[in-house]
């Protein structure tokens, strides 16, 4: 661990260029330029809102806002998840040819990921205005929510990066897992109204993911406090997770290069 916060402290400003250097170019060529950062959840949001208004006749409160909040906690760990998975072949150019600790790839992906979240949380923001959402302290639950997530998206995207390398095929297996994992965890739906025990106990507590998105829902539209010992609980196995991920990449990280 301390030479992670070395490394780190050491590749913070690279990390951070390279990240603000991605960000400028997925916009450099649209027309719409950061506003499809807006309008991509958005849409989507729509859509599935028409959904599940229309043919699973939902009777959530402020339900896009519901719909909105999945989405965007959902989009930060499924890009930063999917885009770790062959990070470093696609960076091969610059990996062969300079050190730098393979995790800090994951890093870039968390930040460029993570800044669009906070575009997306904006608008959150702004439709709880809309739909006069009532507001209570419980709120600022979302910060340690949001930093849980971050921690355990950075665990899983470590690990998957490093058998990345090794299994071409990985990237296929983890959309894949990732499209199931997305309806299992209610990201249109609330899993504790539309499905029934013992499957609601173990969708919410066993996956991360949902209870996360759960727990953001329920501080921000519903006045209420997250299941503070099941956030416990995920935050000792992301950390578990973190440190897998990082082991790992450091003990095989020279023999990239030969594999890609």
């Amino acid at each position: 661990m301390q030479r992670f916060l070395k490394d780190l402290k050491r590749f913070w400003a690279y990390t951070v260029y390279s990240a603000k250097s991605d960000l400028k170019d997925e916009v450099a060529s649209s027309y719409l330029n950061w506003l499809w950062w807006i309008l991509d959840p958005l849409l989507f949001m729509c859509v599935y809102t028409f959904i599940a208004l229309a043919v699973f006749h939902q009777g959530v409160p402020y339900f896009p806002v519901f719909v909105f909040i999945g989405l965007t906690l959902w989009n930060f760990f499924d890009k930063s998840v999917l885009q770790s998975v062959k990070a470093v072949r696609n960076n091969g150019s610059v990996v062969s040819r300079v050190y730098f600790p393979k995790y800090i790839l994951v890093i870039n992906r968390i930040l460029v990921n993570g800044f669009k979240m906070m575009v997306s949380f904006v608008l959150i923001v702004v439709l709880m205005l809309i739909y006069r959402v009532p507001v209570s302290l419980n709120v600022f639950y979302v910060i340690p929510i949001l930093m849980e997530l971050t921690l355990f998206t950075f665990g899983v995207s470590c690990i998957v990066l490093h058998f990345g390398v090794f299994i071409d095929d990985l990237y296929n297996v983890i959309q894949v897992v990732l499209k199931l994992l997305f309806y299992l965890s209610g990201v249109f739906y609330d899993i504790s109204r539309r499905v029934e025990e013992p499957l609601n106990s173990i969708l919410l507590d066993l996956n991360p993911v949902s209870m996360l998105m759960q727990s953001a829902r329920q501080c921000l539209l519903y006045q209420n406090h997250p299941d503070l010992k099941l956030m416990g609980i995920h935050t000792a196995i992301s950390f578990l997770l973190c440190i897998i991920g990082i082991k790992v990449i450091y003990q095989y990280e020279n023999s990239y290069v030969k594999v890609m």
